[in-house]
């Protein structure tokens, strides 16, 4: 139910499961989409533009067969569906995989969830649980552990990236963000809001001249940020798919800068948040100094044919730097732990810039923006609800989406994403909070699967390196 991905002005409503039932609130919905241009409800759950070209004839077939089959079936929180897989892979698949990579699937593309070693249960079965500690568990922790204390390589496939230029180009995507562009040579996080405020998605902005900029995304974003940005170009500015032309490899940890300084004559020095073309064992490269998982680190994208070449010379140099290759789970643990938010989790239309908790990344003081009307009037009336970060004694389970925050009888809000964060060892929520009850130090209960436990708001900073000493590295004498 949603936008014809790549057809203006044109929407579907099919493939109903329960027919009449469902027919209220599609009605709804599609209305709303046709005469407003947005939904009330965040409604990604049913966009048809959260599919890219990789669900073709058969992928489509094998997936109805295996929903339809599965009408009933439990949905565990680390289990993944079998069927219509590897559509989109990377270019060390199979590399990846002879280390023990368990994959998942991430916008299409498959990505090692995990590595397994010798002995581990690896059938379908052991995943299908409730519980955090199968047998993925003390993998994920090393995993996490090495970034702590060495370093990790992760294969991360792809990220939907453009190219935006022409003239005019920066002055208009200025318009469309809530804060500043990063200067040339930099890079920033592009906020995009509606009319009324709401998240539409979020960006990393290349910036690689005046009017001329890559922009990259994740992977289940593309279809919904390249149809989010052509609606709104004006004529004269091109936004180019290079989706797909470009392999990626996160690199973070302490041990990060000697790993590429044994393979790479790149300028280690340049500070976060900063970007260069350069050399990584031979290959031309992008090198980003950006972690998802709050750690020093880069991310090398390498041209796809040649992808192989650099993954292969950072496991072999890193062998002596105790480089360990880590998955989605781990980053997922990591990023919680830095309070990093997930598109379409924590950031949704269900709630506005301001209630997520964004506002180091607004310039009120630009003459306009995209939605900043709506924010000025929030921000003046003042927010219901807060972006909090929790602490929660969740037992043997971590608190699932949507999970239902309650204070006494009232309930208070909702988790937007959970999980163990295995270098702090505690289970963490991130959560959408009445705004009154988002203060350190507040007692709350989260509902976990129909039992509720006692959490605690903590301050607003990460919950490890809270002052961000270790992105902020710039290796004194470091570099070439």
């Amino acid at each position: 139910i949603g936008p014809m991905p790549g057809v203006p002005d044109a929407f579907e409503a099919c493939v109903f499961t329960f027919g009449i039932a469902q027919a209220g609130g599609a009605g709804k919905v599609l209305a709303e989409w046709v005469i407003e241009g947005a939904t009330e409800w965040d409604m990604w759950s049913c966009d048809p533009r959260r599919f890219t070209d990789y669900a073709d004839r058969d992928h489509a077939i094998a997936k109805a067969i295996e929903v339809y089959g599965h009408e009933y079936a439990m949905h565990f929180p680390h289990h993944a569906w079998p069927a219509g897989r590897n559509k989109r892979v990377s270019p060390v698949h199979t590399e990846v995989k002879a280390l023990g990579g368990q994959m998942g699937v991430y916008g299409g593309w498959e990505r090692a969830n995990w590595f397994a070693s010798t002995g581990d249960d690896i059938t379908e079965q052991a995943s299908q649980t409730w519980r955090r500690d199968g047998p993925w568990f003390p993998r994920v922790a090393e995993e996490c552990l090495a970034v702590r204390d060495a370093v990790g390589v992760l294969d991360l496939a792809g990220f939907s990236w453009f190219h935006l230029a022409g003239r005019g180009a920066a002055a208009w995507l200025a318009s469309m963000i809530a804060g500043r562009l990063p200067a040339v040579g930099r890079i920033g996080l592009g906020y995009f809001a509606d009319d009324a405020g709401r998240i539409v998605t979020e960006l990393s902005i290349l910036r690689l001249d005046t009017d001329e900029m890559y922009l990259i995304s994740p992977a289940a974003a593309r279809w919904h940020d390249r149809d989010w940005l052509r609606r709104h170009l004006p004529d004269g500015i091109a936004l180019s798919d290079l989706t797909g032309e470009r392999g990626c490899q996160i690199v973070t940890g302490p041990a990060s800068r000697a790993l590429l300084a044994s393979i790479s004559a790149a300028d280690l020095s340049l500070p976060w948040l900063s970007w260069q073309k350069a050399e990584v064992a031979g290959v031309p490269v992008l090198l980003l100094r950006v972690s998802y998982a709050g750690a020093l680190g880069w991310e090398v994208h390498s041209p796809a044919a040649q992808t192989a070449q650099v993954y292969a010379a950072l496991m072999e140099a890193g062998q002596r730097h105790g480089v360990r290759p880590f998955g989605m789970f781990a980053l997922d643990s990591l990023r919680l732990e830095k309070g990093y938010r997930a598109w379409k989790g924590d950031l949704s239309t269900d709630y506005t810039l301001l209630e997520g908790g964004l506002e180091r990344f607004f310039a009120w003081d630009k003459a306009d923006f995209k939605g900043k009307a709506a924010l000025e009037n929030q921000r003046q009336q003042g927010v219901k609800k807060r972006f909090a970060t929790l602490i929660v004694e969740a037992g043997d389970y971590d608190a699932p989406y949507m999970s239902t925050l309650w204070q006494g009888g009232d309930m208070v809000g909702e988790v937007t994403s959970g999980g163990w964060g295995h270098r702090i060892g505690r289970s963490i929520a991130l959560a959408m909070l009445r705004a009154d009850l988002a203060v350190a130090g507040t007692r709350l209960e989260v509902e976990i699967y129909g039992r509720r436990h006692a959490a605690e708001v903590q301050p607003d900073r990460p919950l490890f390196d809270p002052e961000n000493r270790s992105l902020r590295d710039n290796g004194a004498g470091a570099g070439r």
